[in-house]
């Protein structure tokens, strides 16, 4: 019972077995009432023609030539005066008698059915009144051995049986069939996540179509490609991480056991100790950073929305980076409508608007320009970006946001970046409900497009 195969089986035999038996029954009552009801009729029927015959002739030869006529047939037939004296009869028996007993009345011209219990009494019987000018002269009896009615019906049960029995066997092998059909792919899909727990991601499923378990196979696919991603990835975060941590360590560690064994002069003393004191800084940016992105990933902090004043938020932003352009000699031109307003988290947009400006200052040369530009395009906020810094080649733009990939792998140390700030962006922008995109070429600049809910 551990198979799904089997399960399903079972389940589709008593359902499909219960409506099969329901079905039969039905229409088994409903073919034995239907054919007792045609015999009863074709009753009837005989003796109304023997009563039109009688009626024309109610003589002693014609009531002899009908009672000879029923001695030879399945069914018999007694005729009697209007009181209810026995003129005629196809045969002698005593399960006749009882039903002279009392004399019929109100009977209609079609007659009347006496006995239609075929199952319990000997005969169906039917009476027919014979009338000559609207006086009852007599009745027709007409008697059936229900030995013949049980008998046509045991026939039909037969032949019932033998339609359950081979239908039963048909309904089996399909249910076989149909339920490996079924299972076949789930028990694929099951090896397959087997192999996804065990590391393996490569796996492929059969196409079995656009019905569910087609999309089960296909997201199935989807995920172990999704995991084999998300496994490089980890690794290559995890070596990263290993690398970046470990180049300050190493300079601490090589400096201050310098300043430590050697006897140096006060000028070399304070040259290591900055040098130390930077990479302190740079393993405190990282450690930083690598925290923001874990709350991110984890979900463990709030986007706290509120409505902001534009205007009045990116005046502080340029008050607070104006020294840090004027150092490289670089401008940056805001452009934004007095009544532009965003709800987003103010700490988080800083956050997300500082990294990029960062960036132009650590990636343009000296007196290159920097433009900040808010739009709105229906209901979206669009705050762009753009400077006129060395770029990025189009063969990297898809990389930048991938969490420690540098464009200038050479150049890393000397401007002190971790790698992370592009990827802490984006997830605080989609936090935002926005959407982020780049627009770069190599020595002309690159733009970056923020796009908010207005």
């Amino acid at each position: 019972m551990k198979k799904l195969s089997v399960k399903l089986g079972i389940v589709f035999f008593f359902i499909i077995f219960g409506l099969e038996t329901f079905m039969f029954f039905f229409l088994h009552s409903a073919l034995v009432d239907s054919r007792v009801k045609e015999e009863i009729y074709a009753l009837q029927t005989r003796g109304n023609s023997h009563r039109a015959i009688l009626e024309m002739h109610f003589d002693t030869p014609t009531l002899n030539h009908v009672a000879l006529m029923e001695s030879e047939a399945d069914t018999d037939v007694v005729i009697t005066d209007a009181s209810n004296k026995i003129l005629a009869s196809s045969a002698e028996s005593q399960h006749f008698y009882k039903y002279f007993k009392k004399q019929p009345t109100s009977l209609p011209r079609q007659g009347r059915i006496l006995e239609e219990n075929w199952r319990k009494k000997p005969f169906i019987s039917t009476v027919t009144p014979i009338k000559t000018d609207e006086q009852v002269i007599g009745y027709v009896y007409m008697f059936q051995d229900t030995e013949s009615v049980q008998t046509l019906i045991k026939r039909l049960n037969d032949h019932f049986l033998l339609a359950g029995l081979i239908l039963v066997i048909l309904t089996f092998i399909i249910i076989i069939l149909l339920s490996k059909a079924l299972t076949k792919p789930l028990i694929e899909m099951k090896e397959a996540t087997s192999k996804i727990s065990k590391g393996n991601f490569l796996v492929t499923l059969p196409k079995t179509g656009d019905d569910e378990l087609g999309d089960l196979g296909k997201s199935i696919e989807l995920l172990a490609k999704e995991l084999n991603y998300l496994t490089r990835e980890r690794n290559d975060f995890l070596a990263s991480i290993s690398h970046e941590l470990r180049t300050p360590l190493t300079y601490i560690k090589g400096y201050a056991d310098i300043v430590l064994k050697r006897k140096l002069s006060e000028e070399e003393n304070q040259k290591y100790l900055h040098i130390i004191l930077d990479e302190t800084k740079r393993l405190s940016d990282l450690i930083k950073d690598l925290f923001e992105l874990a709350k991110i990933d984890k979900n463990q902090f709030v986007i706290q929305k509120q409505k902001i004043n534009l205007g009045e938020f990116l005046a502080k932003i340029d008050q607070k980076l104006s020294p840090a352009f004027g150092e490289k000699n670089m401008t940056l031109h805001i452009f934004c409508p007095e009544d532009a307003n965003l709800f987003a988290d103010p700490l988080r947009l800083e956050q997300i608007i500082f990294n990029l400006l960062d960036n132009s200052i650590k990636y343009s040369p000296e007196g290159a320009r920097t433009d900040l530009i808010v739009s709105r395009k229906k209901h979206k906020v669009q705050i762009t970006i753009s400077d006129n810094g060395k770029g990025i080649p189009e063969e990297d733009i898809p990389y930048i946001f991938n969490r420690f990939y540098r464009v200038d792998k050479s150049r890393t140390r000397s401007l002190g970046g971790t790698g992370l700030g592009l990827a802490i962006v984006r997830d605080l922008v989609h936090a935002h409900g926005g959407t982020i995109e780049v627009k770069s070429k190599e020595n002309s600049g690159t733009e970056f497009n923020l796009i908010f809910r207005g």
